[in-house]
């Protein structure tokens, strides 16, 4: 049996942009998503803390070094520029893997630089 565990999760980016006409994915700076163990369209959740809405969609790299938190397509309708989300990324695995996974944590501040990682 297989269980879906979290395995990576960039905690209060701040979303610097969203554009609603631009099919439907995040836009993360390419440096946070190596910090945190996202792969190039993987698919993960995000939660924004501002309005409680929490969506799945997949990533997309922008510029390493940009900060940018870019939401694009339908989900621009739910997550605005500036809110403070947290990005989720889950791994399937065996209760046995699952008890010594331990999840990559990025903590970013007000301009999406890294302040803690674990």
């Amino acid at each position: 049996m297989l269980i879906k565990v979290l395995k990576s999760k960039l905690h209060r980016a701040r979303v610097t942009d969203a554009r609603l006409h631009y099919p439907g994915s995040i836009e993360i700076d390419e440096h946070l998503m190596q910090a945190a163990g996202i792969a190039a369209y993987e698919s993960v959740i995000v939660a924004d803390l501002n309005n409680g809405n929490r969506l799945e969609t997949y990533v997309v790299p922008a510029q390493g070094g940009s900060g940018k938190i870019g939401i694009l397509g339908a989900a621009a309708r739910l997550v605005k520029p500036r809110d403070i989300v947290i990005i989720m990324g889950f791994c399937q695995c065996t209760p046995e893997e699952a008890a010594t996974l331990k999840p990559k944590v990025v903590v970013l501040d007000e301009n999406n630089e890294i302040v803690n990682q674990e």
